[in-house]
């Protein structure tokens, strides 16, 4: 991996991991603002919050550490599902663009890190098969 490549890794996965942090603990404290946005603008039911201000956390956890491969496409996968659905309901309800920029940019930096993370860690074919063979 050459250096700007780890460079684009490093500061997308940081600011992913604080914006992630960030609207974790504003959900799980359940904001006043969040709690109107979620559930009377969005209509979604107010414990959603708490599912998905954990399932936040834990994906940071696992980001950020350097092993737990498998762990780590799911935690990906899983900011990806989660940011494009928030674009997705906030343009369902023609919320306004400032609204939009939030989640896209949590969505661009999951990819970017996604993207441009090292070898060591990714799940790829001969790791894959390694799992394989450790479950077995």
């Amino acid at each position: 991996m050459n250096k700007r490549n780890k460079i684009i890794y490093w500061i997308a996965t940081i600011w992913l991991a604080l914006g992630m942090t960030s609207t974790a603990i504003v959900q799980l404290v359940k904001m006043k603002e969040e709690v109107q946005k979620t559930s009377l603008d969005l209509g979604y039911p107010v414990y959603f919050l708490t599912i998905i201000g954990i399932w936040k956390l834990l994906g940071v956890v696992v980001i950020l550490l350097p092993k737990f491969l498998l762990l780590k496409e799911w935690a990906y996968a899983g900011f990806f599902f989660l940011m494009s659905g928030a674009i997705i309901s906030h343009l369902c309800v023609e919320d306004s663009m400032a609204d939009l920029f939030g989640p896209s940019l949590l969505l661009i930096l999951t990819i970017l890190s996604w993207y441009f993370r090292p070898a060591n860690r990714k799940l790829v074919g001969s790791n894959y098969k390694t799992v394989r063979a450790n479950r077995s």
